[in-house]
């Protein structure tokens, strides 16, 4: 008896450890860190984690640890931190190689290899970050087959699903070579459920998961409104503000994504998020505040250490100008985006795009595209309305005027009249190298898409993937092909 007993209360201890790491719940000084982390102060997260000494935690630890110094590196860009990162990796690795196979052992040896591969791609070793998201996704396939129960791997696969889904087609094929399929939808199902958990890696899950609703699906609104209602519980937190924003921003909410920049600044404890001052230049911009915008753009330029943006910025401070009426300053700000970064970003090879035209764009049209972006309505309605056809001298205005009406009655939910102007778009712009007939059509098929007309909505996603060398051929493909998932998903579920 004595000894079933003593049977009996190993398998319960042992069933309620496993129980645990199925779920991942940190003890509340991992949380502490962890939670520290993800508010962006990784002096104050390593100070927190150097108290934990508890060997129960010894991979709790880790993770949290790796997850601190990525996002170090990929908002500092720093490459004597990423060089020390590379240091850690290999160390973790050699560590994790010599415990006995496990979920968590598995988990942990596919996040870092998926960690590394974001800090690849940040620092612009695109071959290597490939290579380390294909070991990240034979890791994650492996411990979905042995331990199909274990939580925290669906991060790690809802996000290469949803990376892998939407490469675009022309580089489908390297991914089929190197054995990764993905589809967005089945990475949104696996974060959602993971958010939807009791895990300690729910708010990881969730930031991840309305990204992808607003970057990739398109659905700002409910990316925006996600989003603010994880600030309701994280009022403080700066990932949780700096997406946000993001979400805000992309969602023609200019004005209260500018009430979020003074919330972040009163948070201005850890990582300096230079970043930010690039977005509220954005927003600054399109309220028509183009002094305070260009401070912002300035002060980006300053502390940012990528090259990423800079092109885009300098553009944007030349149009800033342009709009003040003072062209000695547009044009040398002009000439300096033309010299400066490189068009790896989508905005900077929008601005490189717009660079090769010396002329500066029709100022009423630029003022109602500001406009329209922020959420300005009442100001973008009345300037368009100021706008006779006669002002439009080439055929690249008189399609931008159609189309700047279309967006703008898509934003205000005139949807008969988008319809209309979207299609009237498309058959102005042609074959013409510009952007306007691609997401037109894009946007054709997310309104067909919502009216359940899927036939449509195939039709627009597959002309939208079919305009070739437009400025955001990229974003616009991963968009479209998103959606193209998300109907062949939603058929196969009917």
């Amino acid at each position: 008896m004595k000894k079933a007993g003593l049977i009996a209360c190993f398998f319960l201890v042992c069933h309620a450890a496993l129980a645990v790491d199925k779920i991942w719940q940190f003890s509340p000084e991992m949380q502490k860190a962890y939670q520290l982390v993800l508010n962006l102060q990784p002096e104050l997260a390593l100070a927190q984690l150097n108290k934990i000494t508890d060997k129960s935690e010894e991979l709790h630890k880790l993770y949290v640890l790796s997850l601190n110094e990525t996002i170090d590196i990929l908002v500092t860009e720093d490459p004597k931190r990423f060089e020390q990162f590379e240091k850690n990796f290999r160390q973790r690795q050699n560590y994790l190689d010599k415990l006995s196979n496990s979920p968590e052992v598995l988990f942990l040896q596919a996040e870092l290899n998926l960690q590394r591969g974001f800090n690849l791609l940040n620092m612009s070793q695109e071959f290597n970050a490939v290579f380390a998201i294909r070991k990240a996704y034979n890791l994650v396939q492996d411990c979905l087959k042995k331990y199909p129960d274990f939580l925290p791997i669906k991060k790690t696969s809802g996000v290469i699903q949803v990376m892998v889904g939407s490469v675009p087609d022309k580089y489908a094929w390297f991914m089929g070579l190197l054995g990764m399929k993905g589809q967005v939808t089945v990475g949104q199902r696996l974060l959602s459920e993971l958010r939807n958990s009791k895990s300690s890696l729910n708010l990881e899950a969730t930031i991840l998961f309305f990204t992808v609703k607003g970057f990739i699906n398109q659905h700002f609104a409910e990316a925006a409104q996600g989003m603010k209602d994880c600030l309701k519980e994280q009022p403080d937190n700066r990932l949780v503000l700096f997406i946000a924003i993001n979400m805000m921003m992309k969602d023609s909410q200019a004005e209260n994504a500018l009430a979020l920049f003074n919330v972040l600044d009163k948070e201005a404890t850890g990582l300096q998020m230079y970043y930010v001052d690039y977005l509220r230049g954005e927003a600054l911009l399109q309220k028509g505040e183009y002094q305070k915008a260009i401070a912002s753009f300035q002060k980006f330029q300053k502390g940012y250490r990528s090259i990423s943006f800079k092109k885009d910025s300098y553009y944007k401070i030349s149009l800033c100008y342009w709009l003040l009426n003072d062209e000695p300053q547009a044009r040398v700000n002009f000439e300096k985006a033309k010299i400066t970064g490189k068009e790896l970003a989508e905005p900077d090879k929008y601005a490189a795009k717009q660079l090769e035209d010396p002329t500066f764009p029709n100022v009423k049209i630029l003022k109602a595209r500001l406009f329209t972006d922020g959420g300005y309505y009442t100001e973008a309605t009345s300037t368009l309305q100021s706008i006779s056809l006669s002002e439009l001298k080439s055929p690249k205005e008189q399609t931008e005027f159609y189309y700047r009406k279309a967006r703008l009655a898509h934003k205000t939910k005139d949807l008969v009249n988008a319809k209309t102007l979207y299609l009237q778009t498309i058959s102005m712009t042609k074959d013409n190298p510009w952007y306007f007939g691609a997401n037109s059509a894009l946007q054709l098929g997310y309104l067909a898409q919502e009216q359940k007309d899927f036939g449509a909505a195939k039709k627009y996603f597959e002309m939208a993937l079919a305009y070739q060398k437009h400025e955001y051929k990229n974003s616009i493909d991963n968009k479209a092909k998103a959606a193209l998932d998300q109907l062949k998903s939603n058929k196969a579920k009917g």
